[in-house]
């Protein structure tokens, strides 16, 4: 009898402390935002582009100009990054995340990029997708 009334007043102490789904699913795409942050900051473009979908679907949005695929992508960003000094220090700051469905959420924030060749920031918003069971993003629009 003991151990039953124990365990039932520990049980709203512990219903407190586990994680939602929507939390668990947030905290993991956060997690995915500060590994590339890291990556970025490493030089690691190909680090960078793990959170990213390996696919030609994947959509890039910036400067008015919509580039299609993983592949595609990370040759544009070796193109404009060649090198430790242009990809620079990069940190992001995540304003708004929303569920769209499930196996979706939507993410809205900024980045800030300082580089020997100068600094760069401005907003983003990214669509990620649960696939094979790993977040990743499916669409990125950056200014």
């Amino acid at each position: 009898m003991k151990k039953w009334l124990t365990f039932f007043l520990l049980l709203p102490s512990l219903n407190g402390m586990a994680q939602t789904k929507e939390e668990q699913d947030i905290n993991a795409i956060k997690t995915i935002m500060h590994q590339q942050q890291q990556a970025w900051s490493n030089h690691d473009l190909e680090g960078f582009m793990k959170g990213y979908w390996k696919s030609d679907s994947l959509t890039y949005y910036s400067s008015g100009k919509v580039t299609k695929g993983w592949r595609t992508t990370l040759d544009n960003y070796k193109k404009g990054y060649p090198t430790k000094a242009t990809t620079g220090k990069l940190n992001f700051q995540i304003d708004d995340i929303g569920k769209i469905d499930e196996d979706a959420y939507w993410l809205m924030g900024q980045y800030f990029l300082s580089s020997d060749s100068g600094d760069a920031n401005g907003t983003f918003m990214i669509i990620f997708k649960r696939i094979d069971g790993e977040w990743k993003i499916v669409a990125d629009s950056s200014c």
